[in-house]
């Protein structure tokens, strides 16, 4: 698959999610880049914006296996990855795998959970498997998560580590729908009798994983690289912040943009791509200061200073 095919599949089913989701493009497209960039999405919104809408109807319009694990107080590790159950008949444990086998897994209200279950996906997204009473299991391919929460501020939640926040490619968030935008919901939930809306495959299982390939073929100048490790730096220098962007992050930022350069069909990436993927591909990985966090400082304005700071370089 060459770009010019990758930029028609990413927006047919970016037109097949815009048709079940009421959000504007820049949202779905931010939420499509960890599909093409072989990374993990973190939404953060209050209920009812369409968390959870977004991610079904992702996986519907991929064709992908979906499974939903829904977050509480009291979940534990192997109602995540699984247990060994004994069968009567065999006289022996065998595997029970848990909803973390799926291509999609909608992680929801994932701040909900106490660190020890949330820390169950840690080994999921990084390296693809699971390890359950000492053996290491595969999970099907692709496999990308979708986690959503709550803010933090709400009651009954548990921040995420930042080691686990760090696996996440991008964080966005929907907001609310403008005046037009509500209406149209309405429209579409009275012109039909289902609740929640429905839309067809769009890709076949091959055309995903070649998808998801395009981006290794998209060049980047090392100027670019150069500027991507200079914004990453300097968020480490930046008095609001105790701990930056690390490393791992440096690397989402230019995987990023390339998923982002391939879904828009192009075979570069430009200085323009990685200011568009920056916010959400840093901002998260940010941890402030205690001061900062009193004064209730944007993580997206320091990322946004950082932008402003750093020389853009010229590439033809």
């Amino acid at each position: 698959m060459d770009v010019s095919q990758a930029n028609e599949d990413c927006n047919a089913v970016l037109d097949a999610i815009g048709n079940a989701v009421i959000a504007d493009r820049e949202f779905l497209e931010t939420v499509l880049l960890g599909v093409v960039g072989r990374g993990h999405v973190l939404l953060e919104d209050v209920p009812g914006t369409g968390k959870t809408l977004t991610a079904r109807t992702m996986a519907a319009a991929l064709g992908l296996s979906f499974s939903r694990i829904q977050f509480t107080p009291d979940l534990l590790p192997a109602d995540v990855t699984g247990t060994h159950v004994f069968n009567e008949e065999t006289r022996e444990f065998e595997f029970q795998p848990g909803p973390i086998f799926a291509n999609i897994v909608l992680a929801d209200e994932i701040n909900r959970a106490p660190p020890k279950t949330q820390a169950a996906l840690l080994e999921a997204m990084e390296e693809a498997q699971v390890t359950v009473d000492g053996d290491t299991r595969k999970l099907p391919q692709p496999f990308f998560v979708i986690a959503t929460q709550n803010p933090v501020e709400q009651e009954g939640t548990f921040p995420l580590p930042e080691a686990q926040v760090d696996r996440f490619i991008v964080k966005s968030s929907i907001g609310y729908p403008d005046e037009a935008g509500e209406i149209e919901l309405l429209r579409r939930r009275a012109g039909r009798e289902e609740q929640s809306p429905s839309i067809e495959r769009v890709l076949s299982d091959d055309e995903v994983a070649d998808l998801r390939k395009v981006p290794e073929g998209v060049k980047v100048h090392d100027d670019l690289l150069d500027y991507m490790a200079k914004l990453c730096r300097e968020t480490r220098k930046d008095g609001r912040v105790e701990i930056g962007v690390s490393p791992r992050g440096t690397q989402r930022l230019f995987e990023a943009a390339r998923a982002y350069a391939t879904i828009t069909g192009r075979e570069y990436v430009t200085p323009d791509d990685i200011k568009r993927v920056s916010r959400p591909v840093l901002a998260h990985r940010l941890v402030l200061t205690p001061d900062a966090m009193v004064n209730n400082v944007d993580k997206h304005e320091v990322i946004s200073a950082v932008l402003d700071s750093v020389p853009v370089p010229t590439v033809e």
